[in-house]
């Protein structure tokens, strides 16, 4: 049985001992089916993550309770690290264009807002839930690593008009160099241009974003991000308010957005098509991981996921956030103070001898 699988997890604790990304690379154990799973302070939790072989690749992470940290940290990259960020760097490099969508935290897909709904659309009754997205990204290679992108959302269009279509909304990012005002709390990177982040929100301080990057271990040009919008009451207990989800497609070399791929993009809408089967996800699943750890004190903000290991996960129905194009993600409260939150992406799957338990 071969399995490829791309995903990300983060944990968040009570114990305000460490953050963590984990990326493991996940084998069914059990299940019925196997598969091809492809200010100057902020509020921020400590982080772990952990990764996988190129060949598949699964995140974790686990944050600790939110905490205040000064952001004005220096981002380097170890010496041991420099050719994995080289090689991330050509990796994520690039204009990545495509469709995304917003879902509940049910993961019901949300309309878009009928005042950008194109006229025609509204007098056939047609449903529009997907923005066309760009999403162009370029990472710095020479003296401190640097990586700028931006989430652009163009208004809905008919027909191929999506070859000049006008832009709704950017959201630009930047992690790294020599920034006094970096907002990223934690960022870790493979070198496959897979990579988790944790932002701080800027309009809220009560909400946080746990954002996944997974590139299809089948084929680097295809991505999918995945966003959990989370709310930190006055408990530090974290709710899970959205889910965003970006598939995009390797159009060409960075050209910071100024051509669109249009109806030359080898994708579709997607938030109103059928969601994952739970039966794709529960199981016990075991692979490689590799981890990344953060706390709030110290100052190097980006780091390789490294000290790879083996791992095993249970996965039940509960808390499972059921997407479409085989895409699931979770969070869920643990006895133990820990908030565990998940987003995979899976390629295509194979049907496995039944188990007998």
């Amino acid at each position: 049985m071969r399995m490829a699988l791309a995903a990300n997890s983060i944990i968040i604790s009570q114990n305000r001992t460490f953050t963590s990304f984990d990326f493991p690379s996940s084998k069914l154990l059990s299940n019925r089916h196997s598969h091809n799973i492809y200010s100057h302070f902020q509020r921020i939790p400590p982080i772990t993550i952990t990764s996988t072989t190129p060949s598949s690749s699964i995140a974790k992470a686990t944050l600790s309770d939110v905490q205040l940290q000064d952001n004005k940290k220096k981002n380097t990259i170890n010496s041991t690290s420099t050719t994995t960020w080289l090689e991330f760097a050509r990796n994520v490099s690039g204009e990545w264009d495509g469709y995304g969508a917003d879902f509940s935290n049910e993961g019901i897909p949300i309309e878009l807002p009928e005042s950008v709904v194109p006229e025609a659309f509204r007098e056939w009754e047609v449903e529009v839930f997907d923005w066309q997205t760009q999403c162009p990204t370029l990472a710095q290679t020479e003296q401190q690593p640097l990586l700028v992108y931006k989430s652009i959302k163009l208004l809905p269009t008919v027909g191929c008009e999506a070859d000049a279509a006008t832009r709704y909304s950017i959201d630009e990012r930047s992690i790294g160099g020599d920034q006094d005002d970096e907002k990223v709390s934690a960022f870790a990177y493979q070198a496959s241009g897979s990579y988790v982040a944790v932002w701080p929100s800027d309009q809220d301080n009560s909400l946080l974003e746990l954002e996944y990057c997974l590139v299809n271990p089948q084929d680097r040009e295809s991505r999918v991000r995945i966003i959990q919008v989370l709310k930190v009451d006055d408990d530090m207990k974290m709710v899970l308010q959205k889910v965003q989800v970006f598939r995009e497609q390797w159009y060409g070399p960075f050209r910071n957005g100024e051509q669109l791929g249009g109806c030359a993009i080898r994708d579709s809408g997607f938030a109103a098509t059928g969601a994952m089967e739970p039966s794709h996800v529960v199981g016990v699943w075991q692979g490689p991981r590799a981890i990344a750890s953060f706390d709030a004190f110290q100052t190097d903000l980006l780091q390789e996921l490294g000290d790879e290991s083996v791992q095993k996960s249970l996965r039940d129905e509960c808390d499972l956030i059921l997407l479409p194009k085989q895409l699931w993600c979770s969070l869920k409260q643990s006895t133990d103070g820990e908030t565990y939150s998940e987003g995979v992406s899976i390629a295509c799957e194979t049907r496995a001898a039944e188990v007998v338990y």
